[in-house]
């Protein structure tokens, strides 16, 4: 089996449904750029993915990591793919252009990202991890930081990787013990234990450098004490070499269900010599810059392997002779004819298509409010932001899961087995429902932050947009306008619902999260199935009947979920805090 990256599609979303250079026109370092250039990007893309990445991934897995003393080892080929990722200038593709990064647009990247992630997801963490961490620098660093730091990790020359969680800290992070010692010349020693810190030690990269989260010795309790400080692997030289070994070392790899070949390490300092980014006590608000960009990698991280899941199910159910037809009757028919494999099948594509297309639009708003000149459109673009990450991450790496599943399944007996590989595919899908906060959390940011906390402006704003999408809807697909009509209304009074069970009950109303998340997703994703339909005229003849057949499962038998949710929610969970621990 191989993978092709889905190129006519993703053109497809840049060009014709959300025309990103139309919404760049007023973004002065997007002006050289036309969609010529993104598509041959897309294409160059492809052929890394497929031809170098993927042929890897197999092998990667099953060698994994190797730790020797503080060294970790990565497995056969993986450096040399890395030496070509760098040279192809992929990891700067979307970095600073002061810093030597392309400066490419973000609705461009996602995209490429999701190609990587389906070829080879233990390796793209690597580069995932140092393009977070670059954003991090970028935004918050001293100059002279920036002009140490930036140029060598946007180049891949050196990488990246962020270190929060403790081995009794995860999610709260205001409970962890490193501490940060400052010293006279400014600079501070940094002493404590990371866990599962993914790339954290490696041998692909010159230098790698640590963002950590520490705290002052005067520092306030909780997360108001933390702080956050860039620690180099190696020092570097006034020249920018790489100069002595810092105090910083690899105390073990973890041995873990999936994404083999990628290091996740525990990451010793022992008095390392580290640099403050951002002011003394700020450093969450500092890592969450970085954190909100890898919420959305791993969104693509489910998607990637979503897709790559289905490309190889469908490629099987074609080929596998098994039963008789359920249209025809007849013996010795291809399970793609079987109505159940049908279901799962049409059930990964158009989850892909529109999870991708959410990608795309959540990329473009990331773009408008770095890089817009108008407060407002800035303003208005990172409030969308906001709103939109936690459901891209919880519900990509929900539905990506859940559509790996749906390929062992398809597969049967041999999609357990190691010979076709989708086994590999759910083991390093898994964990994305896990880190960068797990998808619960992801659910209550959503609700208490994003919705809860600013009295529903801002979903309302999105909303309003799905109204105007409706309202200008072509006439061929009118039904479906309609059906999407309903649900939102639903989806609204859902809405204001939450907001007085929150006022009323916060801890109550917060049990309702997931079924309130996946509820706007879904509603999301059929929104952006009526703006792919109205664009779908540009496309092939068979791609615009793969579009509706697509987009026709997903209103008959996707959307009606929304239905059950709005009903848990609306039950509400006051009662499971009446319950006996003991009871639970």
């Amino acid at each position: 089996m191989t993978y092709k990256a889905p190129v006519e599609d993703m053109s497809f979303l840049l060009k014709n449904v959300f025309d990103v250079q139309q919404q760049f026109k007023d973004i002065e370092q997007f002006q050289d750029f036309d969609y010529e250039l993104y598509d041959a990007v897309l294409e160059e893309g492809a052929k890394f993915s497929e031809n170098v990445l993927y042929p890897l991934n197999r092998d990667g897995d099953e060698e994994g990591c190797r730790h020797e003393g503080t060294d970790v080892f990565t497995p056969k080929g993986y450096k040399e793919a890395y030496q070509q990722f760098c040279e192809g200038g992929w990891q700067g593709i979307n970095g600073d252009p002061e810093y030597g990064g392309q400066g490419l647009p973000k609705a461009l990247h996602v995209l490429v990202e999701e190609m990587l992630y389906a070829s080879n997801t233990s390796f793209t963490l690597y580069p995932s991890l140092t393009a977070g961490a670059c954003s991090a620098i970028a935004a918050h660093a001293t100059d002279e930081l920036k002009q140490t730091y930036l140029e060598k990790m946007q180049s891949g020359v050196w990488s990246g990787a962020m270190c929060l969680t403790e081995p009794h800290s995860g999610s709260d992070l205001g409970i962890l013990k490193t501490k940060a010692d400052p010293n006279d010349d400014g600079t501070y020693n940094i002493t404590g234990t990371k866990i599962f810190i993914t790339g954290g030690e490696h041998d692909m990269a010159d230098n790698i450098v640590h963002l950590v989260l520490a705290r002052l010795p005067d520092a306030p309790a909780g997360p108001r004490g933390i702080s956050l400080f860039l620690v180099p692997k190696f020092m570097v030289n006034d020249d920018g070499s790489v100069g002595e070994r810092n105090a910083v070392t690899c105390g073990s790899i973890e041995h873990k269900m999936g994404i083999k070949a990628s290091s996740t390490c525990v990451m010793n300092f022992d008095d390392a010599k580290g640099f403050i980014i951002g002011p003394p006590n700020k450093g969450l608000a500092c890592m969450f810059t970085m954190m909100n960009k890898e919420r959305l990698s791993i969104a693509l991280q489910g998607t990637g392997l979503a897709d790559i899941s289905y490309q190889v199910a469908r490629q099987y159910a074609e080929e596998r002779i098994q039963g008789r037809s359920a249209r025809e009757g007849k013996k010795g028919a291809a399970i793609i004819e079987h109505a159940d494999v049908r279901r799962m099948l049409l059930t990964m594509r158009s989850i892909n298509e529109t999870n991708r297309a959410l990608s795309v639009l959540l990329a473009m708003n990331i773009d408008l409010e770095e890089h817009a000149t108008n407060a407002e459109t800035k303003l208005q673009a990172s409030k969308m932001v906001a709103l939109l990450t936690p459901i891209a991450k919880a519900f990509f790496t929900d539905t990506g899961f859940e559509n790996c599943n749906h390929g062992i399944q398809v597969l049967g007996g041999h999609g357990y087995v190691r010979e076709w590989g989708v086994e590999q595919f759910a083991r390093d899908a898994r964990i994305a429902q896990i880190y960068e906060g797990t998808n619960g959390i992801q659910a209550q940011d959503l609700v208490v932050r994003k919705v809860c906390a600013d009295k529903g402006e801002v979903i309302n704003n999105l909303f309003a947009q799905i109204e105007n999408t409706l309202s200008n809807t072509d006439d061929a697909f009118k039904s479906h306008a309609a059906q999407l009509n309903d649900q939102l209304k639903a989806v609204k009074a859902l809405t204001e619902n939450l907001i007085a069970q929150f006022d009323a009950n916060p801890a109550a109303a917060q049990g309702g999260a997931v079924e309130y998340l996946n509820a706007v997703a879904y509603l999301i994703g059929g929104w952006l199935w009526i703006k792919q339909l109205d664009a779908s005229s540009v496309l092939s003849e068979l791609q615009q009947k793969r579009k509706k057949a697509a987009a026709d499962f997903y209103f008959t038998h996707l959307l009606p979920k929304i239905d059950s949710y709005i009903k848990s929610v609306e039950n509400g969970y006051s009662d499971l805090f009446e319950l006996a621990d003991e009871l639970i």
